[in-house]
């Protein structure tokens, strides 16, 4: 399910741009990875196309993502840049209940933790969105 909308573009030295908006899942743009570390998760999210990877620079902060997990990570997020393969990494601090072994969650190891965060509803450039169309 998606939404289109006109958002305007960052300002440059000429007029502001508008260009076209699609509100989709991060799934749409990005594939992701996660596994435990201790009591905390471990969270890789991938650009389908490199020119993306700006983009989720932009978009995946350490708040925004904080917010979307809040009901998994009860501490800090923390993020990683992965440049050269237009990745990010997150570690969701006190997310897993104490961890592997002594956790009662379902989910002890944070395996389903990347499919959460992809759930995350973006709003995406079309230009990007062809990008990952066109292979």
């Amino acid at each position: 399910m998606s939404e289109r909308t006109r958002e305007p573009i960052g300002t440059t030295k000429q007029k502001e741009m508008e260009q076209m908006t699609r509100k989709v899942h991060l799934l749409e743009i990005a594939h992701g990875r996660s596994g435990d570390k201790g009591d905390g998760s471990n969270v890789g999210i991938i650009a389908r196309h490199p020119d993306i990877y700006p983009f989720l620079l932009e978009v995946l902060t350490e708040e925004r993502v904080k917010e979307h997990m809040k009901h998994i990570c009860k501490g800090e997020v923390e993020r990683y840049t992965l440049p050269n393969i237009h990745a990010l990494n997150f570690v969701l601090h006190n997310s897993l209940g104490g961890g592997g072994t002594v956790s009662l969650k379902l989910d002890a190891q944070g395996k389903t933790h990347a499919s959460t965060m992809l759930r995350m509803m973006v709003d995406v450039p079309e230009e990007l969105l062809d990008l990952v169309e066109k292979g």
